[in-house]
């Protein structure tokens, strides 16, 4: 049997309450142990809305090695405070997407591109040369990116990212201005 969604949740905003409304419309018996809901899971953390474009742009500003995947990877295990300690590189490159006998040294050189454009700052330690890794906020790493008129950061990826922010209510861009000035 499948059992019905549970209404007393109230959404978070009026445009959650209208996409639930139209999920249930289009799925009126869908099992919510089906879907993954992070208030009723662990293992989660905060993302940007606008990752996928973060990590489109950090890809073209890498010419043709993408990062994104190695970045994403960090992302993921920081635990929500821009922090990763690397004891297991080949774990890292796994999670990353690099197989085979060069993945430790792909993702490694992966790993320095993104150092190299300043999304990421390494430090070295008992596990390696990238044992300690900070993660930079991205918008602040963008804007520096655009004022240098960095190669790869095209103009339409840049608009989409700022229309994008603009539809979600992300003014990360704006603040960052205010915190440099």
């Amino acid at each position: 049997m499948i059992a019905p969604i549970n209404l007393n949740k109230k959404p978070r905003s009026k445009v959650a309450a209208r996409k639930l409304q139209m999920r249930e419309k289009l799925w009126p018996a869908v099992d919510p142990k089906f879907l993954w809901n992070r208030s009723d899971r662990v293992g989660f953390v905060t993302i940007p809305r606008v990752m996928p474009l973060l990590m489109g742009i950090m890809d073209d500003m890498t010419d043709g090695r993408p990062v994104s995947s190695s970045y994403l990877d960090l992302w993921c295990h920081s635990y929500d405070d821009s922090f990763v300690i690397v004891t297991k590189p080949r774990e890292h490159a796994f999670s990353a997407g690099f197989t085979g006998q060069r993945a430790e040294g792909t993702w490694t050189a992966r790993m320095r591109l993104l150092a190299d454009l300043k999304f990421i700052e390494i430090k070295p330690g008992p596990s390696g040369p990238i044992n300690y890794v900070l993660i930079w906020n991205p918008f602040v790493i963008l804007k520096y990116h655009r004022a240098e008129h960095t190669s790869g950061l095209r103009e339409e990826n840049w608009n989409a990212l700022e229309q994008r922010m603009i539809e979600v209510g992300a003014d990360d861009l704006n603040e960052t201005e205010a915190a440099s000035t």
